[in-house]
């Protein structure tokens, strides 16, 4: 009995393996967004393509990762939303639970005090897409945003938002979003346009709990 119990907790901490890793997590975070080629992979994490391809080969043979062939190309994708909401949780007890989680977040996004930036919850922006009284940016790279989007968000990635500046003057109230509350474009965003004079709001978190949320999506740029 105890090698069989032994045997049942072994074969559970290889996801438990497959998430120990910052490289890893960092590709699971951009695959959390929708799939993507390994060479996608590479120059959004920064990182060579033989890297990514092993780490990917370990999230696959953990059954995390899957795949799908597109002539030469191979495009990977997490397995299924409950791998989606397993990472969720692990980044959300994370932040809970460590301080020197929430300390290294707040270094990341640069927010050394709460406040700094304004913010909206799920439930405020659902209420103002169906008012249609807000412009709803999604400042994401433009594959991340046609692989899934907040229906009638406006695809503006990050290093275009200066392009749109006056446009998005003469409309109504911004609300920018991007990944994930680990994500640190949307707080870039409203700063930008903040020096801009216009005054914008971030979703409260991103993408990646809008999908754990069972909110709706739209597919396609």
């Amino acid at each position: 009995m105890s090698d069989a119990k032994d045997g049942l907790f072994a074969e559970l901490a290889v996801v438990g393996k497959a998430f120990g890793s910052a490289k890893r997590l960092e590709l699971v975070d951009l695959l959390a967004q929708g799939e993507r080629t390994v060479e996608s992979l590479a120059r959004a994490a920064d990182m060579g393509v033989s890297t990514v391809s092993a780490h990917l080969q370990v999230l696959k043979s953990s059954n995390l990762v899957r795949t799908r062939r597109d002539g030469t190309r191979v495009y990977y994708r997490l397995a299924g939303d409950d791998v989606v909401a397993l990472y969720g949780a692990m980044l959300t007890v994370a932040r809970t639970r460590s301080a020197d989680v929430e300390q290294a977040l707040a270094a990341y996004l640069g927010v050394p005090g709460s406040g700094e930036i304004d913010i909206v919850t799920r439930q405020e922006l659902l209420d103002l897409l169906e008012a249609g009284s807000a412009a709803v940016i999604d400042v994401r790279p433009s594959e991340e945003y046609a692989a899934g989007h907040i229906p009638g968000a406006r695809s503006l990635p990050f290093e275009e938002l200066p392009n749109a500046v006056a446009d998005l003057r003469a409309g109504g109230e911004v609300i920018t979003y991007c990944r994930g509350a680990y994500c640190v474009l949307a707080h870039d965003a409203v700063r930008l346009l903040a020096t801009e004079g216009i005054h914008a709001r971030r979703l409260e978190d991103g993408m990646l709990e809008w999908r754990t949320h069972a909110l709706p999506v739209e597919v396609g740029a």
